[in-house]
């Protein structure tokens, strides 16, 4: 299954079943070391080093992401409201812009739902939309290498 997200007006909105338990997909969107694994979905590269996260209300996680083409972008972002596992809500205080990230144990697994409001005109594009759905998707691979990857043994 894929994302999917729908642009109406100044809101975005993308959707994902994920194989994975609400608490796995809460410490993804919280930890950075997940954080730089999928955020930058298909359309850019976020280095580990560059992700921070003060995970409280009125602290920040900020990234870096990296196009193709080599160029840069620093997000940064303030946490509003923290209510583990199901629910963050951010702001970027540069634009306004508004994420509530919602995560709900269904089927097995996890419903998670995206919503950004108050979207710059520049962001209420087919890019966006695309690009929102492809960082869901590649949260969904991410949490499943993680879950098939081998336990690091220890001498």
């Amino acid at each position: 299954m894929t994302a999917r997200a729908t642009l109406r007006g100044d809101e975005l909105i993308a959707r994902r079943h994920l194989s994975a338990s609400p608490e796995r997909v809460w410490a993804a969107f919280t930890s950075p070391a997940s954080i730089a694994a999928f955020w930058g979905g298909s359309h850019a590269t976020v280095p580990g080093e560059s992700v921070t996260v003060d995970l409280r209300p009125g602290g920040e996680f900020a990234l870096e992401t990296r196009a193709p083409d080599g160029a840069t972008r620093r997000l940064r972002f303030v946490y509003v409201s923290i209510t583990a596992p199901h629910e963050l809500v951010f702001d970027e205080p540069v634009t306004g812009l508004r994420t509530t990230v919602t995560i709900q144990a269904a089927d097995g697994g996890t419903d998670l739902t995206v919503h950004q409001r108050r979207l710059p005109p520049e962001l209420r594009s087919t890019q966006a939309v695309d690009g929102l759905a492809s960082i869901l998707d590649a949260l969904a691979a991410h949490l499943q290498q993680d879950q098939t990857t081998p336990p690091r043994r220890t001498a």
